[in-house]
This record gives structure tokens, C-alpha cells and sequence, in this order.
């Protein structure tokens, strides 16, 4: 059985094409930011690709083109800001409730998506997103230094992400730690502003490739990821998978959340709470949710299960 995966997020759906069980072929069709790759150039890849089953990554025109072009049978993935944001948009909302409407299955990434989506998909599961251990494994903790070592590394949005809710909170227990940032996202220079103005001091890191993130999470103590949406998003699972715990806001309204350790963490006095209270304890816990839940080989017999069933119907 062939699958053909189009397009990519976070890198989920190049680690769920390379978890898939051996039986299944497979090809990637990606694309860059470009006016051409996303238009013409994708429509005449999706036209060219012959598969058994065809999964697309984020319900925009991706999406869209693939199901007015008759690949069948269609899984539709979504990753966030598509049912979030794009799902209200004026012009892209028509797009993303077509593609909703006329997947054959509907993934979803993190279970807070799951409402809006059920709506107007037929078939909606929320599908865990895949860690890949090959990539991101634990590492000891290098030489301790006097003060504990904090990376704040997801994008710098403080609407999305809530990056101010973590400066002020690390600001409170600035003397005892050594904070770095990743120096990315439409907000950083008034993150770093607001650092100033609190005394906090930053050590801005460059951005780098995705796998070499590794390097970064193994540097520090304890990851900071979102504080806004509730949902666990990769940088705090690759961060666990890396052997550091990793604090951020899930909600304990998600059942899927149930065993994760680390719940309702969304204000500064939490996340200095979080801060205080973090231990190897903490990050076994996370590690054995992560296990059970996002282990790449797990996540991809069941996507492969998936895509067995569309085919037989």
C-alpha cells in the first residue's frame, strides 16, 4: 500500500511517514513559502502522485486542491492556527470548512481541536503528535552550575504563546537563574524589552535546525514551552524526550491529558510555582506520558490502521 503525505508541520508528518510500518511506501510531497511551490507547483506534484491513500498536512489550499483534484481515499490533518484562526477567516474559513466537509478522515493534533473540527468533518480522531526518539533521547544533565539553567524555546508570541507571562515569571527568580531564549517570532523585541525592564538578562540564541534543538534542550535544566492554549506542543515533548522536564500549560479540561503530571499552569504566580517545585520526579512523570502517548512506532501503526481502513471502504 503506497501513501502519499503532502506537505509538513513541525515536522509531524516527515516523523509519521518515517514511523509508518515497514509495509507501507511511501512519498513526501513538500513544498517551500513561495508563491509558485504553493500553487502550481504543488497542484502539478498532487496531479503527477499516484497512492493508495493520500494525508495532507494543515486543511488550507494544500488540502483543498487535493480534494478538487479527486485524490481519494483523503485524510486531512490539522495542526492548530487552520481550525483555530483560519477556520473564522473570512476567505481561508471557506477553504478550511470544504476540506473538513469532504475528507474522507479528519487528524487532529492536539485534543482541543477536536470541537470545532466535529462541526463539519464526518470523521474526526485526534491523533497524538509523534516524538522521533531516534532524534530527541535523553542525555545527562552537564556539570550543575550554581544557578539553574532555563531555555524559554518556543516561538516568541505572546498572544499564541504567552512568552510575557514567562519572562515575568522567571523575572521573580531572576538571581537564581541563567535564562536563554530562542531569538525567533513576531514578538521577540518586545520580549526582550520587557526582560529589560524587569532586570532580567537574556541570552539570545540563534535559531537552528530542527534536529539540532537537541543540543539546546541538553544545555539546560528545564524548558519552558506555551503558557495560552493548553495543549502540549512539540518543543515540550522534544524537550522531555531529551530528559528535561518541561514546564507549560496543559488543561486539566482535556481528559487525553488526564496522566501528565503538570496541569493548569497559565499564570506567572504558576509558573514561578512550577519553577520551584521542578525535580527529576516531575520529569518522569512527563516522560512516562510521553511514552504512552507520543512514542513515534505506537502513533504510526495507528496511522497505518487508519489508512488500512479508508482503503478496504
Amino acid at each position: 500500500m503506497k501513501v502519499v503525505m503532502i506537505n509538513d508541520c513541525a515536522f509531524v508528518g516527515q516523523t509519521l511517514l518515517k514511523y509508518l510500518p515497514p509495509e507501507f511506501e511511501k512519498q513526501h510531497i513538500k513544498r517551500g513559502r513561495g508563491l509558485w511551490s504553493k500553487t502550481f507547483s504543488l497542484a502539478y506534484n498532487i496531479l503527477r502522485a499516484r497512492g493508495d491513500a493520500y494525508h495532507v498536512n494543515y486543511l488550507l489550499q494544500d488540502c483543498y486542491i487535493a480534494s478538487r483534484l479527486g485524490k481519494r481515499p483523503l485524510v486531512g490533518h490539522g495542526h492548530g492556527s487552520d481550525i483555530r484562526q483560519s477556520l473564522h477567516h473570512p476567505v481561508w474559513g471557506r477553504i478550511v470548512r470544504h476540506n473538513l466537509k469532504h475528507c474522507d478522515e479528519i487528524l487532529v493534533s492536539t485534543p482541543d481541536l477536536l470541537r470545532a473540527a466535529q462541526q463539519y468533518g464526518r470523521k474526526v480522531e485526534y491523533l497524538p503528535n509523534p516524538v522521533d526518539t531516534d532524534v530527541f533521547y535523553p542525555e545527562p544533565s552537564q556539570t550543575r552550575q550554581e544557578r539553574l539553567r532555563v531555555l524559554v524555546a518556543s516561538i516568541c508570541d505572546w498572544r499564541v504563546k504567552g512568552t510575557d507571562t514567562a519572562i515575568r515569571a522567571l523575572s521573580e527568580l531572576k538571581a537564581d537563574l541563567d535564562v536563554s531564549i530562542i531569538g525567533y517570532g513576531k514578538d521577540l523585541d518586545a520580549t526582550l524589552s520587557l526582560a529589560e525592564s524587569l532586570g532580567l538578562h537574556l541570552r539570545v540564541l540563534p535559531k537552528i535546525r530542527h534536529e539540532d534543538l537537541r543540543e539546546y534542550y541538553w544545555k539546560a535544566d528545564i524548558v519552558f514551552d506555551q503558557f495560552r492554549l493548553g495543549v502540549i506542543g512539540m518543543i515540550a515533548l522534544e524537550a522531555i524526550a531529551c530528559g528535561r522536564p518541561a514546564i507549560t500549560f496543559i488543561s486539566s479540561q482535556h481528559p487525553e491529558y488526564e496522566d501528565f503530571p503538570l496541569k493548569d499552569v497559565d499564570t506567572v504566580d504558576k509558573v514561578v510555582a512550577a519553577l520551584g517545585s521542578a525535580s527529576p520526579k516531575l520529569w518522569e512523570g512527563e516522560y512516562k506520558y510521553l511514552i504512552e502517548n507520543h512514542e513515534p512506532r505506537k502513533v504510526g501503526k495507528r496511522l497505518g490502521d487508519i489508512y488500512t481502513s479508508l482503503n478496504r471502504q
